[in-house]
């Protein structure tokens, strides 16, 4: 059985895996979340989660856990080939939802999990496209003001009051909010991972 570890600072991915049933141990990494330029977008949302699990397995070495598997993810919105990650103020998240208003867009998250036995590293992405209402300047300030958009891709959080912006999302509801986790089971399964569950 191995103990399934998220080095991730997101309390919404932890819970989505919880809610799914699994035992989670939780690891607290840094890095630069800056895309490579030079990269596709793909491989660069790739390169962020890879390095989140690096910096993850050189931590994971004080925690004297056994048959550990890392698993790490990025999550960007993209407009317009434009892409939108966490923002910097609250300027700028009135801008991006501003910009996300009446439009469609696209959420990718790189899934990466890295089996630390094997050494054995599976990337995937993860692709929804999310669609909102026209957003009035009062309804997108009253948002920015509550605190929510500031520590989330696209200023936004489906979870959360922006639910009522939506209209429609076209893929998996959970890859917006952070983590595929239809997808995590997947690969699991896919390549015979068997993870702590949670007693219930």
């Amino acid at each position: 059985m191995r103990t399934l570890v998220l080095a991730s600072n997101s309390p919404r991915r932890k819970q989505l895996l919880e809610n799914a049933g699994y035992k989670i141990h939780v690891l607290l990494v840094k890095v630069s979340e800056l895309l490579e330029k030079n990269l596709t977008l793909d491989e660069a949302i790739i390169g962020i989660a890879r390095s989140k699990a690096r910096a993850a397995a050189e931590v994971s070495k004080s925690l004297k856990l056994n048959n550990i598997l890392l698993l790490t993810a990025d999550t960007v919105v993209i407009l317009d080939e434009e892409i939108f990650g966490k923002p910097k103020n609250k300027a700028q998240a009135f801008e991006f939802l501003r910009r996300l208003s009446g439009k469609t867009h696209q959420v990718k998250t790189a899934v990466c999990l890295w089996d630390m036995i094997t050494k054995r590293i599976i990337n995937e992405i993860e692709t929804s496209r999310v669609t909102f209402r026209k957003l009035t300047e009062k309804e997108i300030y009253e948002y920015v003001e509550t605190g929510e958009p500031m520590d989330k891709a696209g200023a936004y959080g489906i979870q959360g009051h922006a639910n009522n912006f939506i209209t429609q999302v076209n893929g998996s509801w959970d890859n917006v909010m952070g983590l595929p986790v239809d997808r995590v089971k997947r690969i699991l399964d896919e390549n015979g991972w068997q993870v702590e569950k949670q007693n219930r």
